[in-house]
């Protein structure tokens, strides 16, 4: 049938050109990858032997380079000027914190005693036993843009600084892990001695627990360890808690300490030039992220002995392959634009491969007119791929013609309660104005079917549809080739919430 589907089509293509150039006319080379070569990248990526991939391990670090050596394999070439070290110029080095566990301690308010583990988690900071004046300073925040201005009139050098979760603007998990590093930073900067943030993200605190107060890992704020003053996120949806601390005038902050030391990653990055002499300056930008969850206590989800590998398949394999699969297409037939391919880490610790390449980019974000990445939880319908934002950011038509063309439909942003557009990598893009949809394999809502596989030792590639598999990738690809290939800039649709940040970023 696929033979037979492939033909149809480009007789349909053939048709509607002069007989001269049907002759010279051939369906680009997204059309003739072949499923081998995606079951291959997927059996590789989701291997047992990559230990799930955790951002830091050595199974991470493998899949950075068999992605960087797929890209010299294909031909696509090093961004020009990245002179990053690792593999001839494909690694963006990310230099990350990474904390051991939670230790113990106790905040005394008055006569209500916090306890690390249950009531609070220390996030940062070295060993302490301190007494100190609590000061409050709302979110604890300055941004001259929006007006933000929580330190004026305060004197918090020797005091401790309580603040509250996440931003005026947004209360959402990634969010507060956004702005938290930028909380305490602005405090110590202040003299602060340390930091208490009351957590009021719409998640369960069990979960807030559970998933912090093991190792975890954040971006460095700088290429090596230094001292760090002592920040608790405490649960502030339990209000004798918040009106404990906000009734007092002295706190007392004791606290182990969490270890930390200095560990890198990489995004992987991959440039194909494009052919079109005016064009080639704008590129469209390829996401998916590679890294996954680790092995055992690491992945926070059941395990046996016999199975404790979170090999994440779905989960973000399928993503990196679909780049790949573009990345060969687009390498033997460049499209008029140029193409950016960025594989990121670190995204299942908090978008942080994005956030820190959206700040340090190889290229001028300006001159990237999207962003299309690719990411999921895993799929339950294999007749179609689901798109986070395709009503939004001006590339819906792209998007269908591609797909329709491997015989799939579109569905546009599945689960919307579950806010899934801010949840991947292509949100720190849309922060900075570019047109960033996901395309995501085939679901509509967040039902048992998914969360079957999702962060489960099951997500392994035994279990992945591998026919299905090579259509999304192909589809992924045209899609990236037809948006590059367009005449104008996509654009989001008037009123969208990240409009501002593209005039600002477009001058227009």
């Amino acid at each position: 049938m696929k033979k037979i589907h492939l033909a149809f089509l480009s007789g349909l293509l053939l048709c509607n050109l002069p007989a001269s150039a049907q002759k010279k006319t051939a369906l680009p080379p997204e059309f003739r990858i072949k499923q081998s070569e995606t079951e291959a990248h997927m059996r590789f990526l989701a291997a047992d032997e990559l230990l799930g991939r955790r951002t830091g391990e050595q199974g991470n670090l493998i899949a950075a380079r068999y992605i960087a050596e797929q890209f010299r394999k294909l031909g696509v070439i090093p961004v020009p000027g990245n002179t990053s070290p690792g593999t001839s110029g494909y690694y963006q080095n990310v230099p990350f914190e990474k904390m051991g566990s939670n230790g113990s301690g106790e905040i005394i308010a008055d006569a209500e005693k916090l306890k690390s583990g249950e009531d609070w988690i220390l996030m940062n900071g070295d060993a302490t036993d301190i007494t100190a004046p609590l000061v409050y300073a709302s979110y604890g925040l300055e941004n001259i843009e929006k007006g933000w201005d929580d330190y004026k009139g305060l004197d918090v050098k020797g005091k401790i600084v309580l603040v509250q979760s996440g931003t005026p603007d947004v209360q959402t998990p990634s969010e507060i892990i956004a702005s938290s590093a930028e909380k305490r930073r602005l405090a110590a900067e202040k003299g602060a001695l340390a930091v208490i943030e009351l957590f009021n993200a719409p998640m369960p605190w069990n979960m807030v627990n559970r998933y912090f107060a093991g190792e975890r890992i954040s971006l460095a704020e700088s290429a090596t360890t230094t001292k760090s003053i002592p920040h608790a996120w405490v649960n502030g949806k339990e209000a004798k808690i918040t009106r404990a601390l906000r009734g007092v005038q002295t706190v007392t902050f004791k606290t182990t300490g969490r270890k930390s030391q200095i560990v890198n990653s990489y995004n992987v990055a991959g440039y194909i030039p494009g052919s079109d002499p005016v064009l080639k300056s704008e590129y469209v930008l390829l996401t998916a992220h590679y890294d996954h969850v680790g092995v055992g206590k690491q992945g926070g989800q059941p395990f046996t002995p016999e199975d404790s590998i979170f090999n994440g398949a779905r989960d973000n394999a399928f993503g990196t392959v679909a780049v790949l699969t573009a990345a060969e297409a687009l390498a033997k037939n460049p499209p008029k634009r140029s193409v950016l391919i960025v594989a990121l880490t670190a995204e299942e610790v908090g978008l942080l491969g994005s956030r820190y390449y959206a700040a340090h980019p190889l290229l001028p974000l300006n001159k990237c007119i999207l962003n299309l990445n690719s990411d999921g939880a895993g799929y339950n319908d294999t007749t179609i791929v689901s798109v986070m934002g395709l009503n939004r950011t001006g590339v819906k038509t792209e998007i269908e013609t591609a797909s329709k063309a491997f015989g799939l439909g579109v569905f546009a942003d599945p689960s919307p309660e579950q806010g899934l557009f801010d949840r991947s990598d292509n949100v720190n893009f849309a922060k900075e104005g570019i047109p960033a949809p996901t395309f995501t394999p085939g679901f509509k809502e967040f039902n048992g079917d998914i969360m079957k596989n999702y962060h489960q030792v099951s997500d392994n590639p035994e279990t992945v549809d591998f026919g299905y598999l090579l259509k999304f990738c192909q589809a992924y690809a045209y899609t990236v080739r037809l948006i590059a290939d367009r005449k104008t800039a996509p654009q989001w649709i008037a009123g969208d919430k990240y409009e501002a940040a593209a005039k600002k970023l477009y001058g227009k």
